[in-house]
Formats: structure tokens, sequence, C-alpha cells
């Protein structure tokens, strides 16, 4: 294995092929006979607090027994690898930005979201026709937010936004950046639009027209709010990569099985040479990518800054899954380009991965900055 795995880690991962056996195999044997989602779901949630793995993305304060990012990489590359709709189901939901929330902060939206009782949406993305990125008037202790957000992932059905704001005074004077926090139903928040994506996620676009918002809803200091989303983000793009090479596994080992099965030709295509080359490089990315995986990982868990590491894994996973995809879908040919086909279905998630959390080449030119202006990253 090129993740080259201590024994605690694979103890764990070999609990965790345990827990996919016993909860997720049935389940989804029980999810193809039409049983539904939401219910499954709600038995997959119990079993995984029963195993210990729900509460693996929380924090200790709460219960939780928070892992580290080598084991949780390791986690979500098996939960993608298994191409189910229920491993979503495994993990509890974590802090997010909100991490770091005290007081009334804590106790009227951290506190409520690590119970599962209120779901929060992360806002960063505007339109490109916004006449000004979103800002936020502080007047004694009260802010005043106009400007759009419109990308917000699960945004429709969340009970409150954390948003990035530029942050000036009365007078216009530039004070900072901050995550703020605003409850869905405060006046003046306005869901514009609703959408779909085409790997099947829903968003929405959202306006704020003089939303005033109690500064005490400010995630941490006023000027850290650049600072904060992009560590948020840091971490989803770990969780990006890792879900892109789970991926890629499954696909292999689709592949490797319709190659070896009899073909109408009167032989299995695994016996074409020209399809061996391309089953090898597929390979031989697949093994390069978990390598960068697993390193990347390793660098996040020590000390230091680990930016530029984590990007070249989001950049360079989710290219080389979308590589393996792609062959795939040739190689099994016409059947794969049916709707509902897992292969036709794995192409239009994995294509989306190119662009979450930050566009690939816009991640390539911030690995370049980070580089050549602040001397980050190795090699």
């Amino acid at each position: 294995m090129p993740e080259q795995l201590p024994e605690k880690l694979l103890a764990v991962l070999q609990l965790a092929q345990r827990f996919v056996a016993s909860e997720i195999v049935p389940r989804n044997e029980r999810l193809a006979h039409d049983e539904t989602l939401a219910a499954l779901g709600a038995e997959v949630r119990e079993a995984a607090k029963a195993a210990g793995f729900f509460y693996k993305t929380q924090p200790a304060e709460f219960g939780g027994s928070p892992a580290g990012t080598l084991e949780l990489t390791m986690l979500r590359e098996y939960w993608a690898s298994l191409n189910s709709e229920l491993t979503r189901f495994i993990f509890g939901p974590g802090p997010g930005v909100l991490h770091e929330a005290t007081g009334e902060l804590a106790t009227q939206f951290l506190i409520p979201v690590m119970a599962g009782e209120k779901r929060g949406a992360f806002g960063f993305t505007e339109p490109d026709n916004a006449p000004r990125p979103t800002w936020a008037v502080l007047t004694h202790d009260e802010l005043t937010l106009n400007g759009q957000k419109s990308y917000v992932t699960g945004g429709e059905t969340a009970d409150f936004l954390s948003i990035l704001v530029n942050v000036e005074d009365a007078d216009g004077a530039k004070l900072g950046t901050a995550m703020v926090v605003v409850d869905r139903k405060a006046d003046g928040v306005i869901l514009e639009d609703t959408f779909r994506s085409m790997e099947g996620g829903g968003h929405g676009a959202f306006r704020f027209d003089a939303v005033k918002v109690p500064s005490w809803q400010m995630i941490g200091k006023l000027g850290e709010g650049m600072p904060r989303a992009l560590a948020n983000i840091g971490n989803v793009r770990l969780m990006v990569a890792a879900e892109a090479m789970g991926m890629s596994l499954w696909t292999l080992d689709y592949l490797n099985q319709h190659l070896l099965a009899p073909h109408r030709t009167g032989s299995p295509l695994g016996d074409k040479e020209g399809v061996r080359l391309r089953y090898a490089d597929l390979r031989i990315q697949a093994f390069a990518g978990r390598s960068v995986l697993y390193r990347a990982a390793r660098r996040a868990d020590g000390p230091g800054n680990s930016v530029n590491e984590v990007i070249a894994a989001k950049v360079f996973c989710t290219e080389v899954a979308g590589t393996i995809v792609d062959w795939a879908v040739q190689l099994v040919g016409g059947q794969a380009l049916v709707v509902g086909h897992p292969l036709e279905a794995l192409y239009r998630r994995v294509r989306s991965l190119r662009l979450v959390e930050g566009a690939n080449d816009l991640l390539r030119l911030n690995l370049a900055k980070g580089n050549l202006e602040l001397g980050k990253g190795d090699l």
C-alpha cells in the first residue's frame, strides 16, 4: 500500500471494514429495494455512534474523539471507495469555522450544530458582476451587512450562514475582514435563487440588504476573517482529495472486473494490448495520487504550514480521478453514458471536484505565489 500506514491506523481500517460489512452493505441492498435514504441514513448514524466513527470529526469538549488528519484522510478515502450514498452519514458534524466559538456564539450556534439541532452553510463565493465584495459597517456593537454570496452549498435548507465580509467603520475606513454568522431568517437575508449542480449538490444565491447582526456573531477577532475562511477551506480541500482517490479506487476495481469479464469479441477486453496499456497508466496515476494524498495528510498533521502541500494534493488527486473515470467510461463504452449507470453518475461527480473549494488553476496560482513570494511549500 503506498500510504504505509502505522499499525494503529491499520487496526482502525480493519474496524472500518467490519463496520461496512455489517452496517453499510446490507443497507445498500435495502436502498436498492426502494427504502428511503433518510431512514437508512438515520440507522447508519446510530450505528456509527455505537462504533465510535461518528465522533471522530467532533471536538473532545463536545464528547467527540477527534482523529488526526492522517486517520480522517484514510477513512474518507475508504468511505469514498465504496461508492455508496450511505457513507455520508458515518461521520458526525464538525464545527467548521465555528471551532473556536465561545460565549453566546457557542451557545446559539456551535452547540446546536454539534448536537445535530442546527445546520450551517459557508458563504465565500460572490457573483462575477457584484459591484463590490460583501461588506459590513460596524457601529457600536452592531454590523450592518450588504452584498451577495452566489454559491452557498446547502444554503436553502441551512439555519444560518457563516459568511466572509469586509468590515469598515461609519466613515468608510477599512477595518479588516471577518467571518460573521447570519441567521437565515434575519430581516434582509434574501434567498434569490436555488439551483443544483451537475453532480447533484444543492446551492443557494443570497443577497444581504442592510442585515443587522450583533457584533458577538463575529467569529474571532476583527481582521481574522480571511485566514479563518481559508483555514476552513484548506481542511475541506484535503477531504476532497481523499474522496477523489476513493472514487478512483472504486473505478479501477469496477474496470478490473469489466476487463476480465467475457466480451462479445470472444476474449476479454483485458487481453488486448492497447487496453492493457491504458489500464496500466490509470493504475500508475492512482498510485501516484495516493502517495501525494497521504504525504500531504502527514504534513498537515505535523508542525508548520501545509497550505501548499494541501493545494498540491487537491489539484493532483482531483485531476487523476478525472482521468481515471473518463478513461473508464471510454473503455466500458456506450453503456457507461446511460443515465443511472454508476460511471455516468461518477463522471458528473468527479468533474465538479476540480472546481469546488477553489478552481484548480486558481489554486495553481496560489501555490506559485505561496512559494515565490512567501517561501512556502516543500517538494
